[in-house]
């Protein structure tokens, strides 16, 4: 898990990195054209972050359900119910992550610095 961590901030490290390197062109529109471009590598970068994450998240919660129901059987509506919000409120983080990745494709609020 230490060296997911890690390759993941350099990763974003190399990201920030180079997005500040386009930006320092002098040409105006190739500039534009840059950000554009990373205005759709990031959310895409975003959204599957989200949805992996969510997706582990969703796993770790439904093996400990299940880990429940096979110890105490009786406990398995309560466990059931618990276990529906928890998926939902998870599901929902990603949901979000998508909301702000098409929120930054579409409607930049940035895009008319470089137009």
């Amino acid at each position: 898990m230490k060296k997911f961590s890690v390759s993941t901030l350099w990763t974003i490290a190399l990201v920030l990195g180079l997005s500040s390197i386009a930006f320092a062109a002098g040409d105006t529109s190739m500039a534009a054209l840059d950000f554009f471009i990373w205005s759709v590598i990031a959310p895409g970068f975003g959204i599957a972050f989200a949805a992996g994450f969510c997706g582990l998240a969703q796993g770790m919660s439904l093996k400990a359900a299940v880990e429940g129901v096979a110890r105490n059987p009786e406990a398995s509506g309560k466990v059931t119910v618990t276990l529906i919000i928890g998926l939902a409120l998870i599901e929902s983080l990603c949901i979000y992550a998508l909301v702000v990745a098409l929120i930054i494709i579409y409607a930049n609020p940035a895009a008319k610095l470089f137009m």
